[in-house]
């Protein structure tokens, strides 16, 4: 999935919109709404955690409920690997020192609403939050 997404240019001009840097920090709602509603409803099964949720590991966000990740991704900051035994499966590593680049993203919290961003974009995101760090190209 996270492939595809890629090479369908999905994450292009991105914004980073969850930010807890004791926990970890989320993207992975597209710019335009139009497209993420898209992708709402196209889940992916949960993949058996073979690593764990350790800083820099990069994992599909998802619901409470089984198979229901789509586009969302975070990135450990810490050990959260109390994760591992909610099924969060870890598919990447940010490498070398990739971590300090992600160190320095914004930090907004929690304060962009997901149903917001979800339903604007980058509109709302924009107008309000125009700091946010973003990812220009993936």
């Amino acid at each position: 999935r996270f492939r595809t997404l890629v090479e369908s240019m999905f994450y292009d001009d991105s914004r980073f919109y969850r930010v807890l840097p004791h926990f970890m920090v989320q993207f992975g709602l597209n710019a335009d709404p139009k497209v993420s509603r898209q992708w709402r409803d196209k889940t992916i099964e949960d993949d058996p955690v073979k690593v764990s949720n350790l800083p820099g590991y990069i994992t599909f966000a998802k619901s409470n409920h089984a198979n229901s990740r789509t586009t969302q991704l975070f990135i450990n900051y810490v050990n959260n690997s109390r994760l591992d035994k909610m099924d969060f499966a870890p598919f990447g590593e940010v490498e070398d020192d990739g971590m300090d680049v992600v160190k320095k993203i914004y930090n907004c919290g929690e304060k962009p609403s997901q149903s917001l961003t979800q339903g604007s974009g980058n509109r709302y995101l924009d107008q309000f939050f125009p700091e946010l760090s973003r990812i220009v190209t993936a």
